[in-house]
């Protein structure tokens, strides 16, 4: 994509990817390379510091120095290519035929989603408010929403709502998507409330395969969903660590690599 023709969301997704790397960004080259004014920067910077995702500067803007959970509408303009790679791997190892299939939140959740909407004898059950409109009408599927909570950071509904929603359903298969896999840490993700009621569909399903590009492996956040053993597949993609692959594996958890 040329970048006069990127979105807001995705031209703020580059933003945060070059703090995030660089620790810290000049306006000036910005508006230059996103071919957009400078007053248009200036309003990106400013809306991304009341998020309290960078601190502005004169001239620019520099990274913080706290964990945070990026916001999904920015996170999709992230490892995009890494993350299709990942559901397309999903979408074909998934059981052909009558499928219940529990689909958490999150933006590789979501391109699945859409990769499995034409799908025939689908019962999909899920929490993800972006998901749930994908796919509510597609009539050749089944759609289960759950109530809940929503969390305007991921676009979940969650709480013991949703809990008590998931708890009377059975699953034979549910993909996760999560801020961080290790061995050690397990699954794990921003947000306390939201890490329960995964590991509520974790435990209504069979089978649980877990989404997650290359720079979630490795990684732990604060709040635990589930212990690696509980996870029977791990679909990521080439930019993982080998090392953080290796330790998955050897806790008997199969990882495949798409790409």
């Amino acid at each position: 994509m040329a970048p006069s023709s990127l979105r807001r969301a995705d031209r703020v997704s580059a933003i945060l990817e070059r703090v995030a790397s660089h620790g810290s960004v000049d306006a000036g080259h910005l508006a230059g390379e996103f071919r957009v004014s400078p007053a248009t920067i200036r309003r990106d910077l400013q809306t991304l510091e009341d998020q309290r995702l960078l601190s502005r500067t004169h001239g620019g803007a520099v990274a913080v120095d706290v964990a945070y959970e990026l916001p999904v509408r920015y996170r999709v303009g992230q490892h995009r290519e890494e993350k299709a790679l990942v559901a397309r791997k999903v979408a074909d190892i998934l059981p052909k035929g009558p499928l219940t299939l529990g689909l958490t939140g999150g933006t590789t959740t979501h391109l699945l989603a859409r990769l499995l909407a034409e799908r025939v004898d689908l019962t999909v059950v899920t929490n993800a408010l972006n998901i749930a409109s994908e796919l509510a009408l597609r009539p050749r599927l089944k759609l289960i929403m759950t109530g809940g909570v929503s969390r305007t950071q991921s676009y979940e509904l969650v709480g013991p709502i949703a809990d008590q929603a998931l708890a009377g359903l059975n699953m034979e298969v549910a993909v996760v998507g999560v801020d961080g896999i290790s061995a050690r840490g397990g699954l794990t993700t921003h947000d306390e409330i939201e890490a329960n009621t995964n590991a509520t569909m974790i435990r209504r399903a069979d089978r649980v395969i877990v989404v997650a590009d290359g720079s979630k492996v490795g990684k732990v956040c604060l709040a635990g969903i589930c212990a690696i053993t509980d996870v029977a597949t791990l679909v990521t993609d080439t930019s993982a660590n080998a090392a953080g692959v290796d330790a998955i594996r050897r806790t008997g958890t199969e990882v495949i690599v798409a790409g």
